[in-house]
């Protein structure tokens, strides 16, 4: 794994300019939060349940990068 290239400024609020979140329809939201931990990411808040169709977080990766993650019930 190489390593990661930092961006400035480490822990940008989410409303700086530029690409600093992305997000991405999961599988097995609780394993995939779990994953990303081990590598050093961090839950943002805490995971939400939108009605009966989504549950949605918000994880910072090591780099200061916010992944959202949704994974879509039923």
């Amino acid at each position: 794994t190489p390593s990661a290239i930092s961006g400035e400024p480490r822990n940008a609020p989410a409303n700086t300019l530029g690409i600093r979140r992305i997000m991405f329809n999961v599988e097995g939201l609780d394993d995939v939060i779990a994953r990303l931990r081990a590598h050093g990411a961090e839950l943002v808040g805490e995971v939400a349940q939108f009605e009966d169709a989504y549950r949605l977080c918000f994880i910072r990766g090591p780099e200061g990068i916010i992944l959202g993650l949704a994974e879509e019930l039923g």
